[in-house]
């Protein structure tokens, strides 16, 4: 029987870049960086409140995926905030640009979305 999540594997254009975005802008933190020579790649390891979230990967010219129009497949990433606006203004220094704030018409609870380098969406959700 399935017992939680264990992380989200992301593939990025730009290791750099995505890196600096995970750790310096959303703050995750470092657990562990690994090169693998065979596969010409990064892996790295990142924590969130110490609980392993992703793993984020390079490999040499990944495709482009699919994100809007909305297409099949993994929709989107979501982490929950306790300050909305203060996300927001937080990011915004950083020049992370959010959506409008919206509203879950089921569940009431405010949201909004932002992209990382790659244009992955990332969603937050207050509590």
């Amino acid at each position: 029987m399935l017992k939680s999540i264990h992380h989200i594997a992301i593939i990025c254009s730009d290791y750099e870049i995505s890196k600096r975005f995970y750790t310096e802008v959303l703050g995750f933190e470092i657990l562990a960086e690994n090169y693998r020579s065979e596969r010409n790649s990064y892996k790295l390891d990142l924590i969130l409140n110490g609980v392993y979230c992703i793993e984020l990967f390079s490999f040499p010219d990944p495709p482009k995926r699919v994100s809007k129009p909305e297409a099949n497949g993994l929709r989107h990433l979501a982490f929950t905030v306790e300050n909305m606006e203060d996300l927001i203004n937080e990011l915004a220094l950083k020049n992370v640009r959010c959506e409008p704030i919206r509203i879950d018409e089921f569940t009431g609870k405010r949201f909004t979305f932002f992209a990382d380098p790659d244009g992955l969406p990332i969603e937050l959700v207050e509590r």
